[in-house]
């Protein structure tokens, strides 16, 4: 053969590879309104980066046929590639051979790609569009998806690991997913679920459809699984670069730098958009448009446990991570679904050097049977935990309430807040004046002879003395109260301030966080 027959086979081997299934399943894809494993990665990608591995790998059963139905590269496309000019590893399961199905080979290209991103300090993004185990393989399949679950496991807090849903999604599949920081997913043509339709109508007499058990809208307003859902796969391959953009390489390296605008930017309009009125709800996320840089904001779980805000953002050029509570909505009270919510992000921004910013305007957690049942002292100490165990630098301003149990929580200097700053308008107290003249005066009030004038005035006397934010910064656990305007000059102040901050928890193996 000579060296020219040689090269042509080389790029016919290649061609075939790209082809996947062939033609006619890449026609089928397309009908389902879906890309393939390969268009998605040219999406997702810098143009012209992605770099390949194992494209001449095939499967290696014999059984059931399969010995007669060999695809170059298998079910899955691995390989590198860049986004805006850094370095991340891919996987894109290919739904054209065999129903994307996992395998023996399958599995070991993304254990292969795996062990080279924590070899090399660089995220791993997978976007899954798979049947499932292959069943003709039988058990060499369900192991294949336990080397990934331990990779996923040593991975975690090492390097970003970030999963995109793009079709089908089921079973032992789903943990995966499950194990990495953040699920994306698109809304109509993805789902997950560990038991699908027809298991759930034969064991619950249930009749629900894929979306309805396991779509995008449920897993993130409902479940919490999904942490961004988009309307296209060009929309949530978008958001995943725009994510990377926030993110280190690695737990080793500070997060990215990108100039912001003026960071003596004062805001007049912070100073009126407290309400008089303490019980009128406001848009938190108005406050964080006025101060973080450029007004751009990355908020993760937008529609799943609204009472509390998450996401990143940059301030003085710097990548944060934000916690808020959000008046807008229940209050901003912290219930179940919010505290775990903000702990996960607080406990991801730690172990990736996030600067973590919390807004505090919390009139406690939320009381009642659900809650207590459903078991929220396990849950509010979740977030207790993330706070207490975080080790970079965190700021918190308190613009309103911060009542009870939940000012303790929402990263107090009594949990090495490292900066606490409050408005004019914080009203910092173990309950809200109502509910302690109830308490305090229950004697004068039952003695008084106009009950409602008299609770009137102790409500007053009791504003006047403690629904400020002077008590607690005459004892130093708020370091300044200072006027809204200033909030973001006076972060990026402290930032900065912060930026050699060293601390560091007790050598152990790991905290057992109430689970």
């Amino acid at each position: 053969m000579t060296e020219k027959s040689k090269i042509k086979k080389l790029n016919d081997l290649k061609a075939q590879s790209r082809l996947g299934g062939g033609q006619g399943r890449i026609d089928a894809q397309h009908k389902k309104g879906r890309l393939t494993a390969r268009e998605r990665l040219d999406l997702l990608l810098d143009k012209g980066s992605f770099r390949e591995v194992d494209a001449f790998v095939l499967h290696r059963t014999h059984d059931f046929g399969l010995d007669e139905q060999k695809f170059m590269s298998d079910s899955v496309v691995t390989g590198w590639g860049t986004v805006d000019g850094r370095l991340v590893y891919v996987y894109s399961q290919d739904f054209t051979v065999f129903g994307g199905s996992l395998g023996e080979v399958h599995a070991e290209k993304i254990c292969k790609i795996m062990d080279m991103a924590m070899k090399n300090g660089a995220p791993i993004i997978g976007l899954n569009d798979s049947g499932g185990a292959r069943i003709q393989e039988g058990v060499v399949a369900l192991g294949g998806y336990a080397d990934i679950f331990l990779r996923n496991t040593m991975a975690s807090g090492v390097i970003p690991q970030i999963s995109a849903i793009m079709g089908p999604c089921a079973g032992g599949a789903v943990y995966s997913p499950a194990l990495t920081d953040f699920i994306f997913m698109t809304r109509n043509t993805s789902y997950m679920f560990v038991t699908g339709p027809d298991v759930v109508k034969t064991v619950t007499h249930e009749e629900i459809t894929q979306e309805e058990l396991g779509g995008a809208s449920v897993h993130s307003e409902k479940s919490g699984v999904c942490h961004v859902a988009a309307d296209s796969e060009a929309d949530t391959l978008y958001l995943i670069r725009k994510l990377l953009a926030y993110l280190p390489q690695n737990n080793m390296e500070d997060t990215p730098f990108v100039p912001g605008d003026d960071p003596i930017r004062m805001e007049e309009g912070l100073n009126s958009i407290i309400p008089d009125d303490a019980n009128k709800p406001y848009n938190i996320k108005e406050v964080i448009g006025m101060i973080v840089d450029n007004g751009q904001f990355f908020e993760i779980h937008e529609n799943y446990a609204q009472n509390i805000v998450v996401g990143f953002a940059r301030l003085g050029g710097h990548s944060v991570g934000l916690v808020a509570n959000q008046p807008a909505v229940l209050a901003g009270v912290l219930d179940i679904d919010a505290s775990e919510k903000a702990a996960r992000f607080v406990r991801f921004c730690d172990a990736f050097n996030f600067p973590i910013i919390t807004f505090v305007d919390v009139p406690g957690f939320l009381p009642g049977t659900v809650q207590e049942h459903h078991g929220i002292i396990r849950s509010g100490a979740k977030l207790l935990y993330a706070y207490c165990e975080a080790t970079v630098p965190k700021l918190t301003v308190i613009t309103r309430k911060a009542y009870g149990g939940a000012y303790d929580v929402m990263s107090s200097k009594h949990i090495r807040g490292d900066i606490n700053l409050a408005w004019p308008t914080a009203e910092i107290a173990v309950m809200g004046p109502d509910g302690a003249v109830n308490i305090i005066f229950r004697k004068e009030l039952d003695a008084a002879k106009d009950p409602v004038k008299k609770k009137a005035e102790l409500v007053a006397e009791y504003k006047e003395k403690f629904a400020n934010p002077y008590v607690a910064a005459q004892r130093g656990y708020i370091d300044d109260v200072i006027e809204p305007k200033e909030t973001r000059p006076r972060l990026i102040n402290a930032l900065e301030m912060l930026s050699n901050k060293r601390d560091a928890n007790p050598a152990k193996k790991h905290g057992n966080i109430p689970l």
